[in-house]
């Protein structure tokens, strides 16, 4: 062997041990505070300083799930609540691709339709709400183009407040 090769093996070996020690290798399990020596000066010596613990990885945060295509755009849903006074509100706004929802808070059922009655064929997402029995819930279809839909009570047309406008921007 020549005397290169055993100064880097002999080097690699101290760094070795060096490592070993640093990483706490071959240390029992329960830890051990060094023992101070007694000062031969009257000053008092420093505190050993307690080596860093290594920080905790941070975790991961979970990956949002995509919603599907097409998803309609925030504040593209709106509620119509259906009393024994009428709708309210009378007029919502929806972005396209948006639905409406119906709430009968009545205590008698509702037929919402599309305009005019009775064809009912002005906006025909509307007709998806169709009947609804007292305390039902029911949501319209998606509204695919920019426009104003009017929409009644088809067993009470001409009742003004069961009447009202979707407005689809």
């Amino acid at each position: 062997m020549t005397r290169l090769t055993r100064s880097i093996l002999g080097a690699a070996a101290v760094a070795g041990l060096v490592a070993t020690f640093a990483c706490g290798a071959g240390s029992s399990s329960t830890p051990t505070s060094p023992t101070p020596s007694p000062s031969p000066s009257p000053t008092p010596s420093p505190a050993p300083s307690p080596s860093p613990s290594p920080s905790p990885a941070p975790s991961p945060s979970p990956t949002p799930t995509p919603s599907p295509s097409p998803a309609p755009s925030p504040g593209s849903t709106a509620t119509i609540t259906i009393t024994s006074a009428g709708v309210s509100p009378q007029s919502v706004t929806i972005a396209v691709g948006g639905r409406v929802t119906f709430v009968n808070t009545d205590s008698r059922p509702h037929d919402m339709s599309s305009d005019p009655h009775p064809e009912h064929t002005d906006c025909t997402a509307t007709n998806q709400a169709g009947f609804l029995t007292a305390g039902q819930t029911r949501q319209t279809g998606n509204y695919t183009v920019s426009r104003t839909c009017g929409f009644h009570d088809h067993d009470q047309p001409t009742n003004r407040n069961l009447q009202g406008t979707i407005i689809v921007r």
